[in-house]
């Protein structure tokens, strides 16, 4: 596909095509939420206030008045580079699963008034993928002209890929492009716990420094009040609704996850185009963790799709061991089950079918 069109696609997934700061519902109970809101409205206001003139980028109020107050404590005089101090060039919102950072992202993208090509929104997975189809300095070209870039899931567990997206967020924000991220973790904290923590502290240190941190407090919204995982169904009644169900896939578990192996994860999206409803047999808890964090990825295209889930077998929040959910990755695989559990929820039958379930 044409590098027109890759960066065209990159705008929040359909489970987010609605939502604005105004539909954020901030926890009485956290006021770092309700602060949350307040600081990225002023940064989506700051960058409706730039425009775009003879195909120069040129910064509006925002701008203009940090420089006038670098200008008013240099006494007004001429160095030779006249120009306001480089500050962070974004937003971090770090935070648990679950507390409405994508939430938050997607809002502010639909807050800054700049025209739709402006402004690109993608996991941090498509970014990675996005390099990889159009090569390095293509990408920084079709991004460049960029008034926003947002990153959801900014988590780095690989060395490359730290190298790779620090450098080019790095000449992003040279280029004026702002930034806004979500991660699990603080910036100079990714990759604590993982393989080769010292590779990634070395990239990180300047990285974090583009970007202001938001700490968002909180419990996973998609639980509060609400029992963990809905109980199994079991076998049969997956295969019956799923025959009586329109746009559905029916896969037994084990073969599905076989499936996953041989598909690269940069097309798990593509894979569920077209699903309107998923039905697992069979479902187990995994214990390799290379399927595990292939389960991760599939779990999150289905949860930007909307796509309900009913299985049979161990319940969501059961599938991962608990070796996992310690490890490296632990942050991962709860927002694995944060996401299916909710997706197995939107799965409940309706009221005349209610009494088939066990």
């Amino acid at each position: 596909m044409p590098a027109e069109r890759l960066v065209a696609e990159m705008v929040p997934p359909p489970r987010f095509d609605s939502v604005r700061f105004d539909t954020y519902l901030p926890d009485p109970g956290r006021p770092s939420q309700a602060e949350a809101v307040r600081l990225l409205s002023g940064f989506a206001t700051g960058l409706g206030d730039a425009s775009v003139v003879n195909g120069e980028r040129k910064e509006g109020k925002a701008r203009s008045a940090a420089f006038q107050g670098w200008w008013r404590a240099t006494g007004g005089r001429f160095r030779r580079e006249a120009t306001a101090p480089a500050g962070p060039s974004g937003v971090y919102l770090d935070g648990g699963y679950g507390v409405g950072k994508t939430h938050l992202l997607a809002s502010l993208w639909h807050a800054v008034s700049a025209p739709r090509e402006q402004k690109a929104f993608g996991t941090f997975v498509e970014l990675t993928n996005l390099v990889g189809a159009l090569g390095f300095q293509q990408a920084i070209a079709a991004l460049s002209g960029h008034r926003l870039l947002c990153i959801d899931e900014f988590e780095l567990d690989d060395p490359g890929d730290t190298v790779l997206v620090s450098t080019l967020l790095g000449k992003l924000a040279d280029a004026g492009v702002k930034l806004a991220a979500t991660s699990n973790t603080l910036p100079g904290k990714l990759g604590e716990g993982r393989f080769a923590a010292s590779d990634f502290m070395r990239e990180i240190q300047g990285l974090s420094a583009r970007f202001r941190a938001l700490r968002i407090d909180g419990e996973d919204y998609r639980h509060r009040g609400l029992p963990q995982a809905p109980p199994p169904y079991t076998d049969e009644q997956v295969t019956e609704t799923a025959h009586a169900t329109p746009g559905a896939s029916l896969d037994d578990f084990g073969a599905l996850l076989g499936h996953l192996a041989r598909v690269h994860p940069s097309r798990y999206g593509a894979l569920c185009d077209g699903i309107d409803a998923v039905f697992l047999r069979g479902v187990e808890p995994v214990t390799d963790q290379a399927t595990a964090l292939r389960l991760v990825v599939l779990a999150d295209r289905l949860y930007d799709r909307e796509v309900p889930v009913m299985a049979s077998g161990t319940p969501f929040d059961q599938i991962f061991s608990e070796e996992m959910l310690v490890g490296g990755y632990r942050k991962k695989y709860f927002r694995a089950i944060s996401r299916l559990t909710a997706l197995a929820r939107d799965a409940r039958p309706q009221p005349d079918r209610a009494n088939s379930r066990p």
